[in-house]
Formats: structure tokens, sequence, C-alpha cells
């Protein structure tokens, strides 16, 4: 067997789709090969399985995360090349499999990219985001996905009539947000530093800001930032116009008596950020360390600050099947403005250039919906 066909045979996975199979059925998807290289195939589309039901997508989201894996070529957790890729969307019910009870040919739907076991020992201790079988979906870049049964069971819901594909598709990311506000609750008349003006830091600042939240907001992008006062932010820092020793000093002097924030929110995924992060918090502070960095990465702690100061530092990773319907519920009823995070639209063959432009910091959009059905 030659390299290539390896790679082709390779293309098996939760998706139910593989390029070896011959079908009738065709269908255009975006398959990961590696570091920066990305491909629209054409594919056969396998018949949905027990349980499992197939969606027609409508949206497809573009996400922080596909563009670290973009650049990376891969992801420790989620997907290995050759993989088909992408994981926030939303759709038309297409095909169900034998089994479904609950579901129906025609119903819009939007889903979680992952399910947890319920069986496990986390599960069993209410912790489902590290559940130690969690089941991930990829292949949202695509015309269509199917959708393994435990996920049908456990995270597919209905979309609204009121909302568009796209904006239904934000409910993945905003989920992992609403998740990591439960680690980190916020209260009225706290001050919060977000770093970071992503999708991830701007749904940060939208939810502090519902709290009732003092939200100081930091980026580097201007369009960006301007979108974080319209989301409620009071202040906006432009890090570009910052010295990076003087960051600290700068946005610390803009808290109560500029002792530090009572919550930072760490929202880019870097080591250099997660050690300013801890250095803006004032004493007792709750600081969440919410972006992944590379694995293998470490940062220094004061550890004279740590203990003398009582400072709390929180992780939090991925989102819920409660974190996932209450993100919905934020968008359906407006509390979350969707439609604001959704800047440009592209087809599934302009993906490998939207990623690429992501990539490299030339694409301003917080989010870039790919519609399949789009010319």
């Amino acid at each position: 067997m030659t390299d290539s066909e390896g790679m082709v045979t390779a293309l098996q996975n939760v998706n139910g789709m593989n390029k070896a199979e011959t079908s009738t059925e065709t269908m255009l998807a975006a398959v990961l090969y590696g570091v920066q290289d990305v491909r629209v195939e054409r594919m056969c589309i396998s018949p949905v399985g027990t349980g499992e039901v197939r969606v027609r997508i409508g949206a497809a989201l573009t996400c922080g995360t596909d563009v670290k894996v973009y650049r990376r070529g891969y992801h420790a957790t989620m997907i290995r090349p050759p993989a088909v890729f992408g994981h926030e969307f939303a759709g038309t019910i297409e095909a169900v499999g034998s089994g479904v009870m609950d579901w129906k040919v025609g119903q819009r739907v939007v889903c979680a990219n992952s399910a947890p076991c319920d069986a496990c020992y986390y599960c069993h201790r209410d912790l489902p985001e590290l559940c130690e079988d969690l089941l991930f979906l990829n292949g949202a870049y695509a015309e269509r996905i199917t959708v393994p049964a435990r996920i049908v069971a456990k995270n597919m819901l209905l979309t609204p009539d009121h909302l568009s594909d796209a904006e239904a598709a934000l409910t993945e990311p905003l989920a992992c947000v609403v998740h990591g506000m439960a680690s980190m609750p916020v209260m009225a008349g706290e001050t919060v530093i977000v770093l970071g003006a992503g999708p991830i830091g701007l749904l940060f600042v939208r939810l502090c800001s519902l709290a009732g939240a003092r939200v100081l907001a930091v980026g580097r992008r201007t369009e960006r930032l301007a979108l974080a006062a319209e989301l409620g932010a009071s202040e906006v820092f432009d890090e570009r116009e910052i010295a990076s020793a003087d960051l600290i000093t700068t946005l610390n002097a803009h808290t109560e008596g500029g002792r530090g924030a009572d919550k930072v929110i760490e929202a880019v995924g870097s080591p250099a950020v997660w050690e300013t992060a801890i250095g803006l918090g004032r004493k007792a502070a709750t600081i969440s360390l919410f972006g992944g960095c590379p694995a293998g990465t470490s940062i220094a702690l004061d550890t004279h600050r740590m203990h003398y100061e009582e400072l709390k530092l929180v992780g939090a990773f991925h989102h819920t099947p409660k974190t996932i319907r209450d993100a919905l519920e934020h968008i359906s009823d407006g509390s979350v403005p969707a439609a604001k995070f959704i800047q440009h639209s592209a087809s599934l063959s302009e993906l490998p250039q939207v990623l690429a432009d992501l990539a490299q910091g030339r694409q301003s959009a917080v989010k870039t919906a790919i519609l399949p059905g789009k010319i």
C-alpha cells in the first residue's frame, strides 16, 4: 500500500464518511491533512446507523480552535489527520437511523461537538466535560454530517424558528464560555479584565457585562475593541499602544485604588498572557486561565503572592450538556446577539483561503459563516 492509499483509507471517523467506499451519494467536505493543509474534496456518504441522524449543514462557523488546529496540523484530543474538519454547525435533519424516536426529517437542529458517556469516574462526579470517554464530532465544514447516536441523545437541540443556522451555530463556543463563567462566578459591581478580543473574549465580555460587572477589555484589533464596547465593556485597551512591560501597571491603574481586578479572564491561550493575567489580579482575586496553551508549556508563579494574597487560579475546559442548553437560550432570547459575531460569509470551496487568512491575521471578522449552499 502506498502512503497516499493509506491516507485515503484512514479517512474513516465518527462522521460516518469514508473516501474509500463506493456510493452513489457524494458530498463536498473539508479534510485536514496536516500543517496548514486543508482540502475540500468530494467524499462518499455512508448510510446512517442505529440511533444516528444525518444533518444537511446550513452553516458552520470558523473558530479559534480550528485556526490553531490548522496551524499545528492536529489537535491532541479531538482530531488527528487525515480527518474531516470543523465543529460549530447547525442545519436540517435529512435522514434518521433506526431507533431514533424523537427526531424527524425536516427539523432544524444545532448540535454540540461532543457528548459524555455518563458512566465514568468523572461523569459520576458531575464533571462531564472531563469524561474519560468524551465522544468528539468533527466534520462541520461539509455539505452533510452524520451525528453519532450519543450526541443525538444528549446534545442535539431544536433550532428556534427565529434563529438562522449561522446564529444557532454560535451555541457551541458560547457554551464553553458559559461553563467558564460557572467555574468563576462574576458578581454585579466587580471589575473584570478580559485579555483577548477574539470570539471567546468577546463572549466573556458580553456575559460579564450581563452579570453587572465593570469590564475592561484588552485586544489588538480596533474593530473588535469597538465591538467589545458595544457588547458592554466599560473601557477598552489596544495592547499595541501599551508597552508590554507597562501593561499590568496601565490596566491596574484603572481598577479600584489601583489594587487590580476582582476577576481576570485569559482568553488568548499564551503562557506569557497567563502570567500577565495573574499579575492583574488584586489580593484574593480569581483568575480564569481559559485559553488553551500548547502541550508541554509552563508558566512561572510568584509563590509569595499565591500564598499570602490568596490568589485563586481556575481552569475551565469545554462545555457540558447543561451549558449547551443555557447557551442556546442566551442566543434565542437575544441576550447574546449572535448576529454581531458573524461578520463574514464564504462558500465551502473558499474555506482553505479563509483559514489561511485567519492564521496570518489577514481576516478581521470575529466569525465567518461557511455556507455549503453558497456558490
